[in-house]
């Protein structure tokens, strides 16, 4: 198997996600895969997919789109912008991330682990709560 097949696939996955692709989790990733974001960590099918169908609930127009990629033996790290609409909110908002990903022998995810910051590129978008962390950071600065 060409080495950049499981990664190519992968980015392809999240790529093309919608709520009709969610099930093709069970063909990119291992059966009992772990799976981490600022706000889940899951092992296994049953749990990942729970996770991508609730996405769709939460927000509207939800996209990837992967802006780099390395990849070195079955290790891998991507970066992202995760383009969505809230529900409560005007205009698209943007998230950027970034993903650590291990592949077991067969080209399946076997780990995926999200880093982004939660605060800045979602909390402080709410209105609301996003004064009070922008206040929170101007403090944390001084």
């Amino acid at each position: 198997m060409n080495e950049q097949q499981p990664l190519e696939r992968l980015v392809r996955f999240y790529e093309t996600l919608a709520l009709e692709t969610v099930n093709d989790v069970r063909s990119v990733y291992a059966p009992d895969a772990f799976f981490k974001d600022p706000f889940n960590e899951v092992r296994g099918h049953a749990a990942i997919i729970p996770i991508f169908r609730h996405m769709f609930v939460q927000v509207e127009q939800p996209r990837f789109v992967v802006k780099e990629r390395m990849e070195q033996g079955r290790q891998a790290f991507l970066t992202w912008e995760f383009h969505f609409r809230m529900r409560s909110a005007e205009g698209e908002q943007t998230i950027r991330g970034a993903s650590h990903i291990e592949f077991d022998e067969q080209g399946r995810v076997a780990m995926h682990r999200d880093y982004w910051d939660a605060a800045e590129e979602l909390y402080e978008k709410i209105p609301l709560l996003g004064a009070v962390m922008r206040w929170l950071k101007r403090r944390a600065r001084k």
